[in-house]
């Protein structure tokens, strides 16, 4: 049976667990601010330098070779805000698979000793009903874990894609301004 102390450390674990993922998730919002901030300066700094730049322009084809050189550098700039918006996603979400992992296994740890406990306890005769019941739990155990590979593999698989997305885009765009 678990106890009044045990009831209360766990609680206490929860509360701190709960904490702590709040505190990444407003880190993660903090990076993401902060990153759309730079962006958003960059953007206007940008915007200023290539509207002088088009108001300089003295014929046709000067204008269409300006706007071949802004186009590179507008694509690379999107593919790398575009990468650390996803490393922001990914890092805060990291976090939260950590938690929820340690949680896991703390519980599966706790759950276990609740059972040992209750098998020690348990009346002459229910040694089988004990083996179920643990076998029972270590089937779970191994589905849980089996979850969290696929997840992590999707996930890496899913990271591998947009990074070749991201070089492909990146490649297009440097063979298409080279083009003109």
């Amino acid at each position: 049976m678990l106890t009044a102390e045990q009831i209360v450390a766990a609680q206490k674990a929860n509360i701190e667990t709960i904490f702590g993922l709040t505190q990444k998730a407003f880190e993660g919002v903090e990076k993401l601010v902060d990153l759309n901030v730079q962006a958003t300066k960059a953007a206007m700094s940008e915007s200023a330098n290539n509207a002088q730049a088009m108001l300089s322009v003295k014929d046709a084809q000067e204008l269409l070779t300006l706007q071949a050189a802004l186009m590179q550098p507008l694509a690379e700039k999107t593919v790398a805000y575009s990468r650390h918006l996803y490393d922001i996603a990914s890092g805060t979400s990291a976090e939260f698979t950590k938690a929820a992992e340690a949680q896991s296994a703390d519980a599966q740890k706790k759950f276990m000793a609740v059972v040992d406990n209750a098998a020690k306890n348990a009346p002459a005769g229910s040694e089988t009903a004990v083996t179920m019941m643990k076998s029972a739990v270590s089937a779970a155990n191994n589905a849980m874990e089996s979850v969290q590979k696929a997840v992590k593999q999707a996930t890496e698989m899913a990271e591998s894609n947009f990074n070749t997305v991201t070089s492909q885009a990146t490649s297009a765009v440097k063979a298409s301004a080279k083009k003109r």
